[in-house]
């Protein structure tokens, strides 16, 4: 039986592509009022959502501003009454700079921080009255299996990836009184835009290498997290909390 959202309110920001798109699009279909927010336009991802004939509608989100992250919550809650999920996928990678870990760019490093974690911050801080109001609500924090096993190369996205499983626990700690739920989804390298900008000429070779070290040896595709999102967005999942669901073919096992 798949996932209910009916009458659901879901926002899922970094949605103008890629994963993002995905995910609105899975949660438009299982019956949620979707909010692509992105800092690129989401018109095409909202064209995808309403020609299938569900609910959704696009806006522009600078997750680095908090006045951009509130007039996102103040949006939803203008044009449908309330906010039930938070899907904060937000996040820099493809365009971050590479090297050993001496050697980052300082601005990357801020950046980096900036986006994948504080964007997070920012943007649970948007909706969490919303959330409160009613006593229920699922924030899905998107982390990264490079958070555990560590990316080569990539210090800055490792580390912000891992602090985003640290705010995850924090939070459900937090926000358990009010009903509301903090879970985390650490995927392993998907084969996305974000994905081939990352690793470019080496994109071949780094795929390979991936699969090889997972129990399940094919690479994951954005199909593949669709049904983890939905599982932690309904109400399956209404007594799970704090915690980090991998999405890594069995990479790696918590």
């Amino acid at each position: 039986m798949g996932a209910n959202l009916k009458e659901k309110v879901a926002i899922v920001t970094g949605a103008s592509r890629g994963l993002g798109r995905e995910y609105a699009k899975a949660l438009a279909a299982a019956g949620a009022q979707v909010i692509a927010a992105d800092i690129k336009d989401c018109t095409k991802t909202v064209e995808e959502i309403t020609s299938a004939e569900h609910s959704a509608i696009g806006i522009e989100l600078d997750v680095r501003d908090q006045e951009s992250c509130q007039n996102m919550a103040n949006t939803a809650v203008s044009h449908f009454g309330k906010i039930d999920i938070l899907v904060n996928n937000a996040a820099l990678y493809g365009s971050l700079g590479t090297g050993r870990f001496d050697t980052l760019d300082d601005k990357d490093w801020d950046d980096c921080m900036d986006v994948n974690v504080n964007g997070i911050w920012r943007c649970s801080k948007a909706v969490i009255n919303s959330m409160r109001e009613n006593k229920s609500g699922s924030i899905i924090n998107i982390s990264s299996l490079a958070a555990l096993a560590g990316l080569p190369y990539a210090l800055h996205y490792s580390t912000s990836k891992a602090a985003v499983i640290g705010m995850t626990r924090a939070m459900a700690r937090e926000l358990g009184k009010d009903w509301i739920r903090v879970n985390a989804v650490g995927p392993s390298a998907v084969l996305t835009e974000g994905t081939k900008e990352f690793f470019g000429e080496k994109l071949e070779k780094a795929a390979e290498v991936i699969a090889s070290g997972q129990s399940l040896q094919r690479n994951l595709v954005p199909e593949d997290l669709t049904g983890t999102i939905l599982y932690l967005a309904s109400d399956d999942s209404k007594f799970v909390t704090g915690q980090t669901i991998m999405v890594d073919g069995g990479t790696v096992f918590l």
